[in-house]
């Protein structure tokens, strides 16, 4: 029996595996016909809405849903795969490093998305069976989520990925479906697209702990791609979820500490900050509160009515609701539906020929990038196409006003007006190489499609290519100042202005001194920073003078006013125009007919520093030595005053008079303080003595010489010199040499070292024209009248102190009388 009885039970074992793998065959067969039967989409169910071909899905589909978004784990029967980079490694560079910012997770997306349509487009164009039938044709991207779940789904029609590209995709973080397309396709076009379904796509792991990948090409079967960023991925066949038709979605379990990307609000801001100049149309299945008619209940409306109206009322109420019987009463309620609303609806114009656009739609898109709604139209705006090594598109915008903030944070701020683009995805507005600080008042952005990126879209490479760009953009905006100029009829020659007005160009009339005013300081700045370009900002400088009426004038203008005679361009810098206007140093100029700048700016101090000439004419400060004036006899003058100069010098020596010389500038004035060529001008001395943190003892070496300049025409300088040759010992002439020469350092502009002094020889003076002598002391305060005066207040003290004290007296005995009384 034993012998038999184990061959038995092996055959029965046999039997058993036999059963099993038949039954086993049969699920496989089953699921076979089940997969082949549903090649044909269930019937999808339009939804109202913005877009009326929103999907749905029926009662199967959505419980199959439901029931894997809840595991939120990977699937049993998927293909498990590694990772072929060290997870650890690769999580810590891409989140913890690259990626400072979570919110460009869906600017990623996004642009995969749009990579992904810009595929399958460019393959429409050689087959148009590769788009489908129906919904398929649309191409677009699509945002939903799920607040309670926390799920963000971001959809799109692309090109779709099979479980080769899956696998390859996005199971390693060289590859590169994109740049693999422009290999493969670059024979036949130039597809330079961005947006690596590779490293960009592992953004999502900043703000998701599971992802499921769900992808369907039109020549492999809908495959799901999972991963929880432990090391391992899974790629399964789908046959839970909705059929894509062709395409991808992508689902995010969004983490704890990351439910604010659940919002509706947070997604469209974001899309609206990276995202809106995407080619295709983006769509969020949003809420939205309308009003709806509802049936009302008799018992409420009866109820409503007792309440709230008389007998009367009620009585005429009744007739009318006899009359209205047949009419159904209802109320107005809040109801939330749901509809796809489109978030970038603004068009990127920069792709566009500038001839076809209109100054209506420029106003509309400067609106929208810039945030400004105030109505103005923006002064003028520049759109070009720039070829060669790097080419870019940029639109540049000089806004109608100034921030208030403008330059209060000029050198310590980073942030600038202009965006930077790459293929209509945002990248950032803080690059410093693309346009100098004193142009960063221009708005616009950026397009270039041959910029090279990182592996991060925020980090872009120190490339040469960026200094063409910024090299390119600075003279086109120039060229756009300069424009506004020349259309400007207040800026042009009495000539041309008859020409503009006949045009009859109105709207352009005082733009350029609305763009002075608001950002005139900026172009001062840029002549200062940028010694490449400035004489092309020279060109932009306006300025008033003696010869300017009140109005604004160019260097141009001023050269074109010049005497033939004169070889220097005269200015003079100062707090304000009108005190300038009055200055002695202006005097002889404006007697002989010469025309002066003003400049009352305190940054113009430092712009004439490194402005030192303009079209081969010298800069020269008339509050300065060097000026020359033609037909001045100074020569003659000299030899004749020469006593009166040296023993001057002499007189001033505690003063620190470097000499004493000769004026050819004064007509009216007797004498004035200049300084020496190179040194700080009296106005410089009075900014830099007013800063914050300066340091006097390190001011010294840079304040220049002054050098006391005398008008030898004046009567006073001519009295003084015939008193010095009588007697040069006398201290009379020699206080009036000092009040002289203090009174010229306050009318040059210059503070007084020791007012005081100053204060007692203007005294002495008015005593010596009062006939009052020198000696004569003020008067003392009489010691009997003061005791007389101390005898009052002691009295008064005393009277004072005796009616207090009555008056407490008086305090206590009365509630004492009262008692008494009662």
């Amino acid at each position: 029996m034993r012998r038999w009885a184990i061959p038995s039970l092996l055959l029965l074992l046999i039997c058993l595996f036999s059963i099993i793998a038949d039954q086993g065959r049969n699920l496989h067969a089953n699921a076979e016909s089940d997969v082949e039967s549903s090649v044909d989409p269930p019937k999808v169910e339009e939804k109202l809405g913005a877009v009326p071909n929103g999907l749905s899905t029926d009662s199967d589909v959505a419980k199959r849903e439901a029931e894997s978004i809840s595991k939120r784990t990977l699937r049993g029967n998927a293909e498990k795969f590694a990772f072929q980079a060290e997870v650890s490694r690769l999580m810590d560079i891409l989140i913890n490093s690259l990626y400072s910012n979570k919110d460009i997770f869906l600017r990623e997306l996004i642009s995969n998305a749009s990579d992904a349509l810009d595929k399958i487009r460019f393959l429409s164009l050689t087959d148009k069976e590769v788009l489908g039938e129906g919904d398929s044709t649309k191409l677009d991207i699509q945002i939903k989520l799920d607040k309670e779940k926390k799920i963000v789904s971001i959809r799109d029609r692309g090109i779709g990925m099979t479980k080769e590209d899956l696998i390859k995709n996005l199971g390693t973080i060289a590859k590169s479906g994109t740049s693999a397309f422009v290999e493969k396709m670059q024979s036949s076009g130039d597809l330079n697209l961005i947006g690596q379904f590779g490293v960009g796509f592992y953004s999502v792991y900043l703000v998701a702990d599971y992802v499921e990948v769900i992808s369907k090409h039109n020549d492999d079967k809908q495959y799901v791609w999972e991963s929880k960023a432990d090391g391992a991925f899974s790629v399964s066949e789908d046959t839970w979820n909705e059929p894509l038709g062709r395409g991808t979605e992508i689902r995010l379990h969004l983490r704890d500490e990351a439910g604010e990307y659940a919002e509706e609000s947070k997604l469209k801001e974001l899309v609206k900050r990276y995202s809106e100049f995407i080619n295709f149309p983006i769509y969020l299945w949003a809420n939205k509160e309308v009003d709806v008619e509802v049936p009302t209940d008799d018992d409420e409306s009866s109820d409503e009515e007792e309440t709230s109206t008389s007998k009367e009322e009620e009585e005429s109420e009744k007739t009318e609701d006899e009359d209205t019987e047949e009419k159904p009463k209802t109320k107005k309620v809040k109801e939330t539906t749901y509809e796809w609303e489109l978030l970038n609806d603004v068009k990127a114009i920069w792709l566009r020929n500038p001839k076809e656009v209109t100054d209506e739609e420029y106003t509309k898109f400067y609106e929208s990038l810039a945030k400004d709604f105030s109505g103005e139209k923006p002064l003028g705006w520049s759109h070009f196409t720039a070829e060669g090594d790097v080419e870019f598109k940029a639109i540049l915008f000089v806004p109608p006003k100034a921030p208030h903030d403008l330059y209060e944070s000029y050198y310590n701020s980073n942030k600038s007006n202009l965006k930077l683009y790459v293929r209509r995805v945002f990248i950032s507005d803080e690059f410093d190489e693309l346009l100098p600080k004193y142009l960063n008042f221009l708005k616009g952005l950026v397009d270039s499609d041959t910029l090279p990126l990182n592996v991060s879209r925020e980090m872009l490479q120190q490339h040469s290519s960026l200094k063409t760009i910024k090299k390119k953009l600075i003279r086109k905006a120039l060229d756009v100042i300069r424009k506004i100029a020349d259309e400007d009829p207040d800026e042009s020659s009495d000539k041309d202005k008859t020409d503009v007005e006949d045009s009859g160009v109105d709207e352009k009339k005082g733009q350029y001194t609305k763009f002075w005013n608001e950002f005139g300081k900026s172009i001062k700045l840029g002549i200062i920073e940028d010694a490449t370009n400035r004489n092309r900002l020279a060109k932009l400088l306006r300025f008033e003078s003696t010869k300017s009426d009140g109005k604004l004038t160019s260097l141009d203008q001023y050269i074109s006013r010049m005497k033939p005679e004169q070889k220097d361009i005269f200015y003079i810098t100062g707090s304000n125009k009108e005190h300038l206007e009055k200055s002695p140093f202006l005097e002889r100029l404006k007697k002989k007919g010469y025309e002066v700048i003003f400049f009352t700016d305190p940054v113009d101090e430092y712009l004439m520093q490194y402005l030192m000439d303009y079209e081969d004419k010298k800069f020269q400060n008339v509050s300065k030595e060097g000026l020359k004036i033609k037909g001045s006899k100074d020569k003659e003058l000299k030899e004749s005053f020469k006593e009166l100069t040296k023993w001057w010098k002499g007189a001033l020596a505690s003063e620190n008079v470097d000499d004493v010389k000769i004026s050819n500038r004064l007509d009216n004035t007797p004498c004035v303080v200049v300084t020496s060529k190179y040194g700080w001008s009296a106005n410089m001395e009075r900014i830099m003595q007013s800063q914050t943190l300066t340091d006097a003892s390190k001011q010294a070496y840079m304040r220049g010489k002054r050098v006391l300049e005398i008008n030898p025409r004046h009567p006073i300088v001519k009295e003084l010199r015939e008193r010095v040759v009588k007697d040069p010992e006398d201290e009379g002439i020699k206080h009036t040499a000092q009040l002289m020469y203090q009174t010229a350092l306050m009318e040059s502009g210059f503070m007084l070292n020791d007012p005081k002094d100053f204060a007692s020889r203007i005294y002495s003076s008015v005593k010596s024209a009062l006939n009052i002598s020198p000696d004569v002391a003020v008067e003392e305060e009489d010691d009997a009248e003061e005791a007389e005066t101390e005898t009052e207040t002691r009295k008064s003290a005393d009277v004072q102190k005796g009616e207090d004290e009555a008056a407490k007296e008086d305090e206590e005995t009365e509630p004492s009388a009262v008692k008494d009384e009662l």
